[in-house]
């Protein structure tokens, strides 16, 4: 399985692209809006980590594996960087030497002594007259830096392992099969150590942190007497037969993690350079940039600004850098200079190859086509603001067809964008549409909006809306702090009746009004209540009449009626006395 040893949170990506803008080699992609590490393409310095407003960092611990390697028969060495003077609070190398110890490491040394052996190595190969500049080897982040970006540099590039690697060589030699773990503020050290085959393990001066909290542990003077206190534990490091060297010693090399700290740490440099510290990797880069027209120039490179004092693991607080280069210049004048490294028989030469950048190389006419989809058609609308991240639109082009990059991070073209679908989307709805802010200036206001309440000027916005509108139910809107509905509501100028919604938008401080033409459907109600009257009326008037005739016809059948029996009973009486009064 591929090493991966920096990552980002995606529960905590924000999507602002602020580790992209800070990458000095572009080495995040973005897509579905989720930023990660091109882990072919990063230097590892650590800037994102740093510069993320939401701690979406994610450096791959290994305190596991070292806690393991612990609990194993073969002895584990621990190689400390010298800014571990800075970020605990020990008074010296001792205090954290036997907060190692109580945690199960045979014995720990300063990377320093390390630093020392490559310092001299620097001397040798400066004298030499090799090298028509010289770059520092010391910090890994600027190596690879130099291997990827800048590989015209390479030939400037010292020829040297960096001190912890260089340090893990001489514990080695001096201690056979044995495990070595270094711990230091750097996460470029990762790599390093994963690819050098003699540093067996790293640790981040943050996972050390976590360790001795969790055993109860701190690299202070209080550490000796929790030694002592252990059962048997004083004891036993008596016994391990390694000698306590580089304990509080003085060493020009723990110069190393401040700015300068190289070339302070030379006995005799050279004067046929000119001697130039760099700090943070932008300017490192910005360096290297013109550094193959040069010549007689040495360059002391670190990727942190201040130095390795203030590594992305590192833990110091913001105010803590100047006080922490104040304490490695007073730690590294402690106790007597040992003697040299050099009697072990240590090759610390190393070659630098090339690598690759990552991503293929793209043609003009790609770059165009992906231009073109963010409305870029010349020179003149390439803005190259940086907002995506990158330096130019061009670049962020490249990004994209290399699928590091999603088209939609231009933030102008996609604000021009949406301000264009909104513009069309108010100016084309069929109702009214009225913005307006808290000081009830027209904000925003469509020709729908205008033909409803008769407005004939067309430059309304920043202006009072009250001159041109009925505000009261704005005004009752923003007094009482909730959305109101009219359901209908009446304008003279235009005859028109609306149906208008007022919302309170918090966020913006603005009131949005949406105004429904009911016109149509008042007046069609209107003639459905004519049409209902007239028909009652009607009707009214047909059951009058249908009562009128009724009582006539039952007035005429009334008279009819009694006629006729009247007549009936004469017609009786005349029949009976013609039959002589009988029965009929």
């Amino acid at each position: 399985m591929k090493d991966i040893y920096l990552d980002f949170k995606e529960a905590n990506c924000k999507n602002c692209y602020k580790c992209l803008r800070a990458c000095p080699v572009k080495a995040i992609e973005v897509t579905d809006h989720q930023a990660r590490i091109i882990e072919k393409r990063c230097i590892l310095c650590g800037t994102c980590t740093q510069v993320c407003p939401q701690d979406a960092k994610a450096v791959h611990p290994q305190k596991d594996k070292a806690l393991a390697m612990l609990k194993s028969d073969t002895p584990v060495f621990a190689s400390v960087a010298p800014s571990f003077i800075s970020s605990f609070h020990a008074s010296g190398f001792s205090d954290i030497k036997n907060a190692l110890k109580a945690l199960g490491f045979a014995d720990a040394f300063e990377t320093a002594e390390g630093a020392r052996a490559v310092v001299s190595e620097y001397e040798r190969l400066l004298k030499s007259g090799d090298y028509k500049n010289f770059i520092t080897s010391a910090c890994p982040a600027v190596n690879r830096l130099v291997q990827q970006y800048y590989s015209g540099c390479l030939p400037f590039l010292a020829e040297v392992d960096t001190p912890a690697i260089a340090h893990a060589k001489i514990i080695k030699e001096r201690y056979k099969d044995c495990k070595v773990v270094f711990i230091g503020p750097c996460i470029a050290k990762k790599r390093e150590g994963a690819e050098s085959g003699v540093i067996d393990c790293v640790l981040t001066f943050e996972e050390l942190e976590v360790i001795f909290a969790e055993n109860g542990l701190s690299p202070d003077a209080n550490c000796r007497a929790h030694l002592r206190s252990e059962d048997g534990f004083a004891a036993a490091a008596a016994d391990t037969g390694f000698p306590e060297e580089n304990g509080d010693e003085a060493n020009r090399a723990r110069f190393f993690p401040i700015t300068r700290g190289i070339i302070k740490s030379f006995e005799n440099k050279p004067d046929n350079y000119e001697y130039i510290s760099v700090d943070g990797i932008a300017k490192c880069a910005q360096a290297l940039e013109g550094m193959t027209d040069l010549s007689g120039v040495f360059l002391e490179l670190n990727a942190c600004e201040y130095g390795c004092v203030n590594g992305p693991c590192s833990l110091l607080t913001n105010s803590g850098k100047l006080k922490a280069n104040s304490s490695v210049r007073k730690y590294a004048g402690i106790g007597t200079e040992p003697g040299s490294p050099a009697a072990l028989k240590v090759n610390l030469r190393c070659i630098y190859p090339r690598l690759g950048r990552g991503g293929r190389e793209t043609s003009e006419e790609e770059i165009a086509a992906i231009l073109l989809k963010t409305g870029k058609t010349k020179p003149s609308d390439e803005l190259n603001c940086g907002a995506c991240g990158y330096d130019s639109c061009r670049d962020k082009a490249w990004a994209v067809i290399n699928g590091y990059a999603d088209i939609e991070m231009c933030l102008p073209y996609m604000r021009e964008r949406a301000e264009s679908m909104s513009y069309e989307i108010i100016q084309n709805s069929p109702n009214g549409i009225i913005v307006i802010d808290s000081e009830f200036n027209v904000v925003e206001v469509n020709e729908t909006a205008k033909k409803l309440w008769g407005v004939t000027e067309t430059a309304l916005k920043g202006r009072p809306a009250q001159s041109f509108f009925d505000v009261r139910d704005f005004v009752l809107a923003l007094a009482e702090n909730k959305n109101i509905t009219r359901k209908k509501s009446y304008i003279a100028k235009t005859q028109k009746y609306i149906e208008a919604t007022i919302s309170i938008l918090e966020e913006h401080k603005m009131l949005f009004c949406i105004c429904k033409d009911i016109t149509e459907e008042v007046n069609y109600e209107k003639r459905l209540s004519e049409v209902k009257s007239e028909t009652f009326m009607t009707t009214d008037a047909v059951i009058k009449k249908q009562m009128r005739v009724a009582q006539e016809i039952a007035s005429l059948l009334g008279e009819t009626t009694a006629e006729t029996k009247v007549a009936l009973h004469r017609l009786k009486h005349a029949l009976k006395e013609e039959s002589g009064g009988g029965q009929i």
